[in-house]
């Protein structure tokens, strides 16, 4: 199966599906350079996971929040909080793309749809509670 066709499979299985923690799935597929599956959860619309899906793997990203929204009298102290709960908060990282702070997990291109659906429902969960954890080092607004 081809990257692209994963993603499709994807596409149609996730949408409609309930997680484990009852949140009903929607998806938007939107082409591109490289094509990114848009997931949301339920009523967690403001946290969408991006889907992308390669050779090896299916990435699942969620924004957090830009560079400009950290206090920058605080920034050395929320990367070493986000060093910290690296490990503590399960099956997802911290990363940074240009000016955008991320939280992410990757599967295997062979994953099934249950461990796919595991996967996206605790990025969400844990992209919750990272922003909980995580608004003291960030600008009022």
């Amino acid at each position: 199966m081809t990257p692209q066709e994963k993603l499709n499979q994807l596409a149609v299985g996730l949408n409609g599906a309930t997680g484990f923690n009852g949140l009903v799935f929607s998806t938007e597929l939107m082409p591109g350079d490289v094509d990114v599956l848009i997931l949301t959860l339920g009523d967690r619309e403001e946290f969408p996971i991006y889907i992308t899906v390669d050779e090896s793997q299916i990435l699942c990203i969620t924004h957090l929040w830009t560079e400009t929204e950290v206090n920058p009298a605080k920034k050395m102290d929320l990367l070493d909080a986000l060093l910290t709960l690296n490990i503590p908060i399960p099956l997802s990282s911290f990363s940074k793309i240009g000016q955008q702070y991320v939280i992410f997990g990757a599967l295997s291109i062979h994953s099934s749809l249950d461990q796919v659906i595991e996967e996206v429902d605790t990025l969400s969960d844990n992209t919750l509670t990272a922003v909980e954890e995580l608004s003291a080092y960030l600008l009022k607004k």
